[in-house]
């Protein structure tokens, strides 16, 4: 399939587009099992606090036009949703309606775990289009140590750094989080914990950081144990300590979505405001153009080195 017309497909979780959406979506991410009241409740009220739905899809868009300019007209870029629409099979189906017979499947999540980045793998080798042949996937399955990917939070790092007074700046710990995952995840050898903690340190190195932290944040609600430290331990941490204020870098996530627009932007920054401490959150990358330059670069190098069925 050498020279076959080729596409980009951008992988992200989905979100609910309105409240309306909510209670559906909810059920996508449960498998179909029963979400108890309160806890349906509860992520309505997070939603309506950001606006009334999630701006996912609305970002990762934007990455994606941002990423086919970069890139030029013969890599058509489109967007796949793990949990929302558009799904990732309506959307390889879609790609391979218009021509494309080579796609670059890169999930917009930097980290590997066979839980979150493996499940789009997977959706991708289900979808009916890869199946039947129409279309031959190549995927990303992480590029947490690009160096255009750590540039880019660097970049977004010091500049929120930059808003610090002077006096509170220096003493300011740099708080990296990433979505959590079960425990057991270590015992699975899953890479998920040491790559994130290499990302963060490898951006504190950038930046010639002296204090800093990596923490877990948003973890499911369920009986199991989950990755920590979690976040808002962190922040009380700090709080302890001789230090002014705290700064979250969503280092986990590339853009704009509940869990950084609720999870950190509300629910740390009431905790960390409640006990004496100035906060700050670095901005989302979404559409950064050192990170569609990186994105660009992951998918050239994907491409070269694909085995097209």
């Amino acid at each position: 399939m050498a020279g076959e017309p080729r596409a980009v497909l951008l992988l992200a979780y989905g979100g609910p587009d309105s409240l309306d959406d909510v209670e559906a979506y909810v059920a996508d991410v449960r498998g179909g099992r029963a979400t108890p009241p309160a806890l349906l409740e509860e992520l309505r009220a997070r939603y309506a606090l950001i606006g009334g739905g999630s701006p996912l899809l609305a970002r990762t868009r934007e990455q994606a036009r941002a990423l086919g300019l970069k890139l030029g007209p013969e890599w058509p870029v489109a967007v796949g949703m793990r949990h929302w629409s558009p799904r990732i099979a309506s959307a390889l189906e879609a790609l391979a309606a218009d021509g494309a017979r080579q796609v670059v499947a890169v999930p917009m999540a930097p980290h590997y775990s066979a839980l979150s980045v493996g499940a789009y793998g997977a959706a991708c080798e289900a979808a009916p289009a890869v199946r039947r042949g129409a279309v031959s996937v190549a995927f990303v399955s992480g590029w947490s140590d690009h160096p255009g990917f750590l540039d880019a939070v660097a970049e977004r790092v010091g500049e929120a750094l930059a808003r610090f007074p002077d006096g509170a700046r220096t003493k300011t710990r740099v708080v990296f989080t990433a979505h959590s995952l079960p425990e057991r995840v270590r015992a699975d050898g899953d890479p998920y914990p040491d790559q994130v903690r290499a990302s963060a340190a490898r951006v504190a190195e950038r930046l010639g950081l002296t204090d800093w932290r990596v923490a877990f944040q948003s973890a499911g609600a369920t009986g199991e144990r989950w990755l920590g430290p979690e976040a808002g331990d962190v922040i009380a941490e700090a709080a302890k300590e001789p230090v002014a204020g705290v700064l979250l870098v969503p280092i986990g996530f590339v853009s704009d979505n509940v869990e950084v627009l609720y999870d950190v932007d509300i629910a740390y920054r009431r905790r960390a405001e409640a006990m004496g401490l100035r906060f700050a959150r670095s901005e989302s990358l979404n559409a950064s153009p050192l990170l569609i330059d990186a994105l660009a670069d992951i998918v050239r190098r994907r491409a070269a080195a694909a085995t097209w069925a």
